[in-house]
């Protein structure tokens, strides 16, 4: 999942400056690598009640005929109900990638459905605009940009009265959004940003969602750094989503996961991160992480990995700002108890989602890379052990566990005193033993730092056969430098 840089160790005379310049280049490649895959994806909002009273009625394939039929009943129909029940029709038709070509095809289709959304009779507006939610639904890109002309309505109906609507016309939006480029050239200069800022103030947590849904839609978009986040950043998007992540008895789950993403796309961007960090974004994220901590604690909710993944990756590209550094990102963070909480989760991640794992290890790895004090609490808090347990969980889990004691090792003698002697050598011996030659390779890199600053670690290496660990990788291109120069360190000091 993520590429490192492979440094070489030089034979017999690495020191710890050379090993500490050879971390910060594969940490800058780390980071650059870890644009996550985005989550791109479509929503589908349809009405339980609805879906229950429907339920037997058969979606069916309409023909043009047909589709003609029903649009000049919810036209022209003599009765309320007559029209609504056309458009009702129309609706479960429309839920068919079949009728939705067709739709598109029939001339003034489009134009007829936009028409009946800004009719003065809220129940036929309302079935027209999940008729053109059914559409914007569709992975068929020519279905989505047939809904263009629709799409200036729908922003206006943001600004309307009806909860119920206003988040039906953001789940269409966010669906629009993501399928293509013509619908934001359209939206931006219709004043998208500005619409969702005033629609962020909403009471209601079911606009909320689905306005972060849109929003983090948008911030995905291939040209967002260029034409979308500074807009975001200018307005008071960011200040009210930093609101929403507050921990406290008015946190909503399912909202602050919508928002913790929005903030994960705007900090991937770098468009401006000093601008988040001065609005409070990481003492905001650190209390949230402390939350989640005693929330995992106290219940089996198995939502909160899907809040915690985003807020360990935002405080991790987080840290690596130099703003961060400037108002003091590492204080801001309470050492000893962020540390604490960080494995707490840690464990319910373990449990409930493994996979997730090296998001909380590479926040544990930047806060420990220039923090003797996260170092400390790290050994203080004896959550050595703990973290070597993690090591049989898989080689990304284990390179950035050994990336980690690789922190703390590196901050000089007194730490690796207290790392030393525990059960990390037996551990050591263990990873050499993988056939991943990035394991094999961070371990080496401990062992050098170990050697370097603990009297007697290489003489216990040689004891524990430590030399045979090492020869079964000679002959691997890029591990033989280092495996020879540590032979020499150990044998000769």
């Amino acid at each position: 999942m993520w590429s490192r840089q492979r440094g070489r160790l030089k034979p017999l005379c690495c020191g710890v400056e050379e090993l500490r310049c050879r971390r910060r280049e594969r940490e800058a490649a780390l980071r650059k690598a870890r644009r996550e895959q985005q989550l791109v994806s479509k929503r589908l909002l349809r009405d339980e009640a609805l879906e229950e009273a429907e339920e037997g009625c058969v979606a069916m394939i309409f023909g043009e005929a047909e589709i003609q039929q029903f649009l000049r009943l919810a036209q022209r129909g003599t009765e309320e109900k007559e029209r609504e029940g056309a458009l009702v029709s129309l609706r479960r038709g429309l839920q068919h990638p079949e009728t939705q070509q067709t739709f598109i095809r029939l001339e003034g289709s489009i134009r007829t459905l936009v028409g009946l959304l800004t009719s003065n009779q809220a129940l036929l507006q309302l079935e027209a605009a999940r008729c053109l939610h059914e559409l914007s639904h569709s992975e068929q890109s020519a279905v989505v940009e047939a809904c263009l002309p629709a799409t200036s309505y729908l922003l206006t109906y943001l600004s309307g009265h009806s909860s119920d609507f206003i988040e039906l016309c953001l789940y269409t939006l966010g669906n629009l959004i993501v399928e293509s480029e013509a619908v934001r050239r359209q939206l931006l200069p219709q004043g998208i940003v500005p619409a969702l800022a005033a629609c962020i103030q909403s009471p209601h947590l079911t606009v909320l969602e689905a306005l972060g849904y849109a929003l983090s839609q948008l911030l995905q978009a291939k040209e967002a750094p260029e034409k979308i986040i500074p807009s975001v950043l200018g307005s008071t998007l960011p200040q009210h989503m930093l609101q929403l992540l507050q921990p406290g008895p008015k946190l909503n789950l399912g909202v602050a996961v919508e928002f913790a993403w929005c903030l994960h796309y705007i900090i991937c961007s770098q468009v401006n991160n000093a601008l988040l960090i001065t609005q409070g974004a990481l003492s905001t994220l650190g209390l949230l992480l402390l939350d989640l901590a005693g929330a995992v604690q106290r219940t089996e909710d198995a939502g909160l990995e899907l809040l915690a993944c985003p807020v360990l990756r935002c405080l991790s590209n987080l840290l690596t700002e130099a703003a961060a550094e400037a108002v003091g990102g590492q204080l801001q963070l309470r050492d000893e108890r962020v540390v604490a909480a960080l494995f707490i989760l840690l464990q319910f991640l373990l449990q409930k989602q493994p996979s997730l794992l090296p998001e909380g290890l590479w926040l544990l790895n930047n806060l420990t890379a220039n923090s003797p004090s996260f170092c400390t609490s790290l050994l203080s808090l004896d959550l050595i052990e703990p973290l070597l347990h993690l090591l049989s969980v898989s080689n990304v889990v284990s390179v950035l566990v050994l990336t980690v004691l690789c922190n703390v090792a590196e901050k000089g003698p007194a730490y690796c005193q207290r790392l030393w002697p525990g059960p990390l050598l037996s551990s050591l011996l263990d990873t050499l033993a993988f056939s991943d030659t990035e394991v094999v390779g961070q371990s080496l890199e401990l062992l050098q730092l170990l050697f370097l600053y603990q009297p007697g670690a290489a003489q216990a290496f040689l004891q524990q056969s430590g030399l045979q660990a090492l020869q079964r990788h000679e002959e691997v291109a890029q591990l033989q430098d280092r495996v020879h120069a540590l032979q020499q360190t150990a044998l000769h000091g």
